[in-house]
């Protein structure tokens, strides 16, 4: 799996994760970089969840937990009104670093 960096990008984080996508799993990666959150899947039969938001095109970040022990992770809201959910489990420094990126 490689992502094509953009001129004078650098990769600030990135994690395994899954990105929820009506209410089913994907598996891949989300990588945060100077420019943009990528999310790359794992497998080549669902490549067409590959997502790429640039920071100008965030409205919101939206931490998330599901009770005290369950699911912990960020919604990001897109200004076009999409919603893309991540289960992290390093929610808040990632959650963090996208907040002041954009």
């Amino acid at each position: 799996m490689t992502v094509k960096l953009n001129p004078n990008e650098v990769v600030l984080k990135a994690g395994d994760t899954n990105q929820v996508v009506d209410n089913q799993k994907v598996g891949g990666k989300l990588i945060v970089t100077n420019q943009r959150i990528y999310f790359k899947t794992l497998k080549e039969d669902t490549e067409r969840f590959n997502l790429e938001i640039f920071f100008d095109n965030i409205l919101e970040v939206i931490f998330y937990q599901n009770g005290i022990f369950s699911a912990r992770g960020i919604n990001v809201i897109t200004r076009d009104g999409k919603s893309h959910i991540f289960p992290l489990k390093k929610r808040d420094e990632i959650g963090l670093l996208i907040n002041r990126m954009y």
